[in-house]
């Protein structure tokens, strides 16, 4: 079955259920319906046109992710964004909450790891191999990478050895 999956372009690690619910949300019930990839069907993207992800990216594909990418989100390769993840490259007007205002795109980085109940706000860029640790805010960019953060708002908790990162992404090629 796993070589089927692969001919019709699905993970092997993803249940046929998840691809089952996610034909029925965006396909049918149009949820979702301009996503390029199958995503959870409790997860939301606005603008999925104005994101950009790399090789092995699936945004969304976790449980009650939400992007709003209007004004741009680029996700680097092989990056995972884990369940109720809020990536949000738009401010609302303060007097009129129905208008966006602009702002600078989210940037994240090859290797990256965006923790559960995370948020990752406008402008922000994270450089490779990034951890967000599971409910930090990230307000500021940390371009650098090769860190871990936690908190709120977050700030560096841990450097990685960038010597032992950078041989693992090669590794991947």
């Amino acid at each position: 079955m796993s070589n089927d999956k692969n001919i019709l372009g699905m993970r092997a690690e993803m249940g046929l259920g998840f691809y089952l619910a996610d034909f029925l949300f965006r396909r049918i019930l149009r949820r979702n319906a301009d996503v390029k990839w199958a995503i959870h069907h409790t997860s939301t993207i606005h603008c999925p046109e104005k994101l950009l992800v790399g090789k092995s990216v699936y945004p969304g594909d976790s449980p009650g992710v939400y992007i709003n990418a209007k004004n741009g989100i680029s996700v680097g390769d092989y990056t995972n964004i884990s369940p109720n993840v809020g990536l949000v490259s738009v401010n609302h007007d303060l007097i009129d909450n129905g208008r966006h205002l602009p702002a600078a795109p989210i940037s994240i980085g090859r290797f990256c790891w965006i923790g559960m109940g995370a948020i990752i706000l406008p402008g922000v860029q994270l450089g490779d191999f990034t951890t967000v640790g599971a409910g930090a805010i990230v307000t500021k960019s940390f371009p650098d990478g090769y860190c871990v953060l936690g908190g709120n708002p977050a700030r560096i908790i841990k450097q990685l050895n960038k010597v032992e990162c950078d041989a693992f992404a090669k590794s991947k090629g």
